[in-house]
């Protein structure tokens, strides 16, 4: 049971209480009256007079009314005390549940900054949590909204450079029909682009919105084994060294297609911040309670530490990061998150940067 259970109990409890002590107290007033009649030999509904013709009242008599007290004043006083505690009550339900139900008014059209936990002042019961939830729930999606925006705008933005650069290559190639075939070739690496970019964002939005994410038994080892051999073929023109002790044969149960996605994001990132000869490593472990953990650490310049969990964030891309959209992180997140696994990045002690991706379900085969 909770608080305001508690307190509506203690309260209706009391009163009653109240109400039969007040009672019992006055049947036991009338009923010593009555006994105090019976021990003096007078019938109990007797009413002796006040007094004798000689100006003096009998002492051996009770009083002419007893103990009885006045109906009239019990009553009233009764009547005026329920209507009190009623009130007080009706004031200590009703007054938090107005401001909710103005709180919730306000975030129907859509002003979100609007709290009331502190207007619930001391309180201690479950209308002060609903309050407390509600300033949660509003700062939620005022997070939640100002990234739909914060998004938009970026979108828009990345949008604007390729389709900018588009038009620019469209009027060269009327302008110089000789250079046609450069302007082509601008044209087609512009589309490529945008097609990227388009490609990513929806990717990024069917893992945000949970549609299509098909989950089936994942060969780890074969599927890492395919990336780290893409890897070095790609990081052989600049002599970056991919590194992979020997992995141990997990099957995990995962999208095997965004699997492969977030690992090769994770990677990329790293051949693109290493240095020419430097290295790159990828390992992978078993964790208790059937995990899996995989740790690609490159030796590159690191990550600032207030922007270690921003680097997740959708089109981030800090200082030096050059091409990309700053969305592979993101996505290599979400990815995890499909599979309640997480990602986290740290800055090593001799420099470069360490992601680790923790993965739950992973069997042994």
């Amino acid at each position: 049971m909770g608080r305001l259970f508690w307190k509506f109990f203690l309260f209706v409890w009391l009163v009653q209480l109240a109400g039969a002590l007040g009672a019992g107290l006055i049947f036991w007033l009338d009923r010593e009256r009555v006994e105090t009649r019976i021990e003096a030999g007078l019938p109990p509904d007797f009413r002796p007079p006040p007094f004798h013709v000689d100006g003096h009242r009998p002492e051996h008599l009770p009083p002419p009314n007893g103990l009885r007290l006045p109906p009239l004043p019990v009553l009233l006083g009764g009547l005026l005390g329920s209507l009190f505690c009623a009130a007080g009550l009706a004031w200590y339900i009703a007054k938090p549940i107005r401001q909710l139900r103005g709180a919730f008014n306000a975030a129907a059209e859509g002003n979100l900054d609007v709290r009331i936990g502190q207007r619930m002042g001391k309180r201690r019961d479950e209308l002060a949590d609903l309050g407390h939830d509600f300033d949660r729930m509003s700062s939620h999606l005022r997070a939640l909204m100002d990234g739909q925006r914060r998004l938009l705008h970026d979108v828009s933005h990345e949008l604007r450079s390729p389709l900018a650069r588009l038009h620019a290559a469209i009027g060269l190639a009327r302008q110089q029909p000789a250079r046609m075939e450069d302007s082509l070739q601008r044209i087609e690496r512009e589309g490529e682009r945008m097609n990227r970019l388009v490609g990513e964002l929806l990717t990024l939005s069917r893992l945000e919105a949970g549609v299509g994410v098909a989950l089936e038994d994942v060969d780890l080892t074969e599927l890492i084994g395919d990336l780290v051999e893409d890897a070095r073929f790609e990081a052989a023109g600049r002599r970056v060294t991919v590194n992979c002790e020997k992995l141990p044969n997990f099957r995990v149960r995962a999208n095997g297609e965004l699997l492969h996605r977030a690992i090769e994001n994770v990677l990329r990132n790293a051949l693109r911040f290493s240095p020419v000869g430097g290295l790159v490593t990828l390992a992978v472990s078993s964790l208790p309670g059937n995990r899996c953990q995989i740790v690609i650490e490159d030796q590159g310049p690191g990550v600032p530490a207030d922007e270690l969990e921003t680097i997740f964030t959708p089109f981030f891309r800090g200082a030096g990061q050059g091409e990309g959209y700053g969305l592979g992180l993101a996505i290599a997140r979400r990815v995890l998150a499909a599979v309640n696994g997480k990602i986290h990045a740290e800055n090593r002690p001799d420099g470069g940067l360490r992601v680790l991706l923790e993965m739950p379900g992973a069997q042994m085969i």
